[in-house]
């Protein structure tokens, strides 16, 4: 009768823990249902607040008349009220910011003409011409698809052999690049460049510099100009409509000739930043004010 017992006891106990088990299953999987649900949510929210801005731009007056106007100082004017707006919906905290899309240098733009004066920046920051020969064999694309046709990239794709290697795509590929230059050549002095203000990347290599709205860094490698001659340019910027506004040398203007530059470039950098209770997330795209089109889209989350 005991051994009975014992038996019923034992097969009641593993009863126990076997629901237990199905219930602690069920609880992680209504968890990650839950999760994934929040985050199907969260998603549907961020593209809700992109459809609204889009439309906006879509609707905006005052980007269709900077369009007929043609006019850099109107386009200026614009983005200098736009450059920072806060809202509070439905407890999030949104900051929408826009600034010109053209403000930098597109590296994928780098070729045989423009190249020295890279090579000239770049040593004026102690940075070796071998770091432009890197850059070159990723923005040159001359090299099929699964081919080492090159010295530098080839040691670096056979660390990183899931690299993209079409043109530099980001900011976030631009970094793995440097690590591989800095691990091989033992140069700590690339960490001295601010790459976020010289660099834009698009698979585009014809994009055009609106200078009025390039940062000093890309007036010094542009005109290799000194950097008190970059500051003043920069600082004196919006209201260029010329050449001759800008007052450069005839070395400078030669220089300038290497690249692909103007004065009224009508396309937008957008940046939404929400601000939740317990997370935070980005948003950013171009626009095109003339096609009335978003493109480049990226969202962090």
């Amino acid at each position: 009768m005991q051994q009975r017992n014992a038996i019923a006891l034992l097969i009641t106990v593993m009863f126990v823990m076997i629901i237990s088990v199905a219930i602690g299953y069920g609880f992680k999987q209504l968890n990650n249902a839950t999760i994934i649900v929040k985050k199907e949510q969260n998603l549907y929210t961020k593209s809700m607040i992109l459809e609204d801005v889009l439309n906006i731009l879509n609707k905006s007056k005052e980007l269709g008349t900077l369009l007929e106007d043609n006019s850099p100082s109107d386009l200026y004017s614009f983005l200098s009220t736009t450059a920072y707006l806060p809202l509070d919906i439905d407890n999030q905290k949104i900051i929408l910011s826009i600034k010109s899309a053209r403000q930098k240098i597109n590296i994928n733009s780098l070729n045989e003409k423009n190249a020295p004066l890279f090579r000239a920046y770049f040593n004026k920051m102690m940075v070796s011409d071998t770091y432009v020969d890197l850059l070159s064999e990723f923005t040159g694309k001359n090299q099929a698809q699964n081919e080492y046709n090159n010295y530098y990239s080839s040691a670096l794709f056979d660390k990183h052999p899931e690299l993209f290697r079409e043109y530099i795509a980001s900011a976030s590929h631009l970094k793995i690049i440097n690590g591989f230059y800095m691990d091989e050549y033992h140069d700590e002095n690339l960490k001295n460049i601010a790459f976020d203000k010289l660099f834009s990347y698009s698979k585009d290599k014809n994009t055009t510099i609106d200078l009025n709205y390039a940062k000093p860094e890309v007036w010094e490698l542009i005109l290799d100009t000194s950097k008190e001659k970059a500051l003043k340019l920069y600082q004196e910027s919006g209201l260029y409509e010329s050449i001759k506004d800008l007052q450069l040398s005839d070395v400078e203007k030669k220089n300038l000739a290497r690249f692909k530059t103007s004065f009224f470039e009508p396309y937008l950098a957008v940046d939404i930043e929400i601000i939740g209770q317990k997370e935070s997330s980005s948003i950013h795209f171009e626009y095109d004010i003339k096609s009335k089109r978003g493109y480049d889209f990226v969202f962090k989350i």
